[in-house]
């Protein structure tokens, strides 16, 4: 059996510590730190003793939930009515003070059989640390609470985005991406000295490098998947990239066959604005059986190459035919080397808009559009 399902009610007046309390159907309680410390007219009374749970395990983690089980002493178990639950992220373990007296920080739940499950995305974020203890308690027919000691502080990460969870952000992307528009080739903007030193170092081909941390925060596809980053979005008016770039002066051009094709496998990677009213798309070309296209097929929804929303080939009378979606910003990561040679690299006669750039970005996690109801 588990543990309630600890909800949030977003529009709900109360603190999240107090939202938890009220689905549980508890009363509003004062605990102690995990020195034993009590605020000023705690309702808990002097310490008697219960099983203080060791061997603490962490389990089943995903991005915004874990299961949690312990070993406790047989001795006083029977009394155990309550357990206490000190969750923090780990860069805040050693703030673990009341910020009012009268408001818990710690997640309360019933006895229940172990192992236990936590979940809920509004104290819960992706691919984050968090530190955690326990205390095992009794309530007492006055409504006061007999604690044990803390348990030893475990520390764990969370997961990152599943493909369920990404499915979700795919689907929101649909939505806007708005109608389609024809494309003939994808282009790297980039200073004269990068193409300068592929030329040099690496034999004329242009190496994956792995991805920043920009977008999502649960993007399973940050700093771990390489890649080489092509931009493919046309101006509406004249069918050709845009002359302006945020990444530099000088833009390699490459026919849009020689990198999106039938043999190639195309994955949804993450749905994600800066605070802007401008919207990206990060999609995977990954060639049929590399390495990259192994590592999508196991984390990112696959789409179909002649019939999604964001980027299209399709044969037509003997020619490839390409399409992108107006509406949002698409980010291609391509994950095997291009050669030069394979395009053509020339000067930019635009701006270099550096505002546009999206190295290293933060997701806005207050935006409707493109936020899931999981942790950020």
């Amino acid at each position: 059996m588990e543990a309630p399902r600890l909800a949030h009610t977003m529009n709900s007046p109360t603190s999240p510590c107090e939202e938890v309390i009220k689905n549980l159907s508890l009363e509003a309680i004062q605990l102690c730190d995990r020195d034993g410390n009590k605020s000023q007219d705690s309702g808990i009374a002097e310490m008697e003793e219960l099983p203080v749970p060791h061997n603490i395990k962490i389990s089943n983690i995903t991005c915004d939930s874990f299961k949690i089980s312990w070993e406790m002493d047989a001795k006083s178990k029977d009394r155990i009515t309550h357990y206490f639950i000190d969750l923090n992220k780990k860069e805040n373990k050693n703030s673990n003070k009341f910020k009012h007296k009268d408001v818990p920080t710690k997640l309360v739940a019933k006895a229940v059989p172990l192992p236990m499950t936590v979940r809920g995305h509004w104290f819960l974020s992706p691919r984050t640390e968090y530190t955690v203890a326990v205390q095992t308690a009794s309530k007492q027919v006055d409504g006061d609470y007999v604690v044990s000691e803390w348990s030893e502080i475990i520390e764990f990460c969370t997961a990152d985005y599943s493909k369920v969870h990404l499915t979700q952000l795919l689907e929101k992307a649909e939505v806007i991406a708005g109608r389609m528009l024809k494309l003939s080739v994808f282009y790297r903007n980039q200073h004269k000295e990068y193409f300068d030193y592929t030329s040099e170092r690496h034999g004329n081909a242009m190496q994956p490098s792995v991805k920043d941390n920009s977008g999502s925060h649960g993007s399973p596809i940050s700093g771990k998947l390489e890649g080489i980053f092509f931009s493919c979005n046309t101006e509406f008016n004249t069918g050709k990239p845009p002359q302006d770039s945020p990444y530099g002066r000088y833009r390699f051009e490459i026919a849009a066959e020689k990198l999106f094709n039938p043999n190639t496998n195309l994955y949804f990677g993450d749905f994600y604005c800066m605070y802007t009213a401008y919207h990206y798309v990060i999609l995977v070309i990954a060639p049929v059986g590399s390495p990259g296209d192994e590592f999508c097929k196991q984390r990112l929804p696959q789409l179909n190459i002649k019939d999604n929303k964001f980027l299209t080939c399709n044969e037509e009378d003997g020619v490839m035919v390409y399409h992108h979606a107006q509406d949002v910003i698409l980010e291609v990561i391509y994950t095997d080397p291009v050669d030069l040679s394979l395009g053509t690299v020339a000067e930019i006669t635009g701006h270099q808009l550096m505002s546009l750039s999206t190295a290293n970005a933060k997701k806005d996690p207050s935006c409707k559009t493109c936020n899931i109801s999981v942790g950020r």
